[in-house]
């Protein structure tokens, strides 16, 4: 198989939306805020995979509190640029009925693997569920539930991010910086 030129060069052709030192000063900011309202609630951190761990684990770095660490593996866009339904590769645990849950996501837009989750989530006990978001797309004219509990950037929706867990058709997941394309 032969790589699309075109994934090569979306990296080259994008725009810088937030350096890398952004990004981690960003999450130093997020974790604070996180700290001041979980520190003492023994939370588990659930991340989404893929991307999400991104977000996660550079967050979490910055965390000066004891937390539990699990996934979820859900996803709505696979190798695509819109979303479609959701696929649930790894569901939340029942272990996690009682606990107090801190989702961290890279990327909330339209919500709907979040609401799902967190009803979920509910349906198994868990005694709160918080959200984080490395991003929120700003989608013009409409309300965008559930809300994030802490989100760190907000972008709009007419430009499609990658970088920072974000994926541009399966790549460039691992940049440490965010980037944008016009969305398509």
């Amino acid at each position: 198989m032969t790589l699309d030129k075109s994934i090569a060069r979306v990296r080259h052709e994008s725009r810088e939306v937030v350096t890398a030192d952004g990004i981690d000063q960003t999450l130093a900011d997020m974790a604070k805020r996180i700290e001041a309202e979980l520190g003492t609630a023994d939370p588990v951190v659930l991340v989404v995979m893929n991307g999400g761990v991104f977000t996660a684990v550079r967050l979490c770095q910055h965390f000066d509190f004891p937390y539990e660490f699990s996934y979820v593996h859900a996803s709505r866009y696979g190798k695509r640029l819109t979303g479609g339904a959701i696929e649930w590769h790894v569901k939340p645990d029942r272990k996690l009925a009682g606990r107090h849950v801190l989702v961290v996501d890279d990327v909330r837009d339209r919500g709907a693997t979040l609401r799902d989750l967190g009803a979920r989530l509910k349906k198994l006990g868990a005694t709160s569920v918080s959200i984080a978001v490395l991003v929120a797309k700003d989608i013009d004219g409409e309300p965008v539930l559930p809300h994030a509990d802490y989100v760190g950037i907000t972008v709009s929706e007419d430009e499609y991010i990658f970088g920072c867990g974000m994926d541009y058709k399966g790549y460039w997941r691992g940049l440490p910086a965010l980037y944008a394309v016009p969305a398509q």
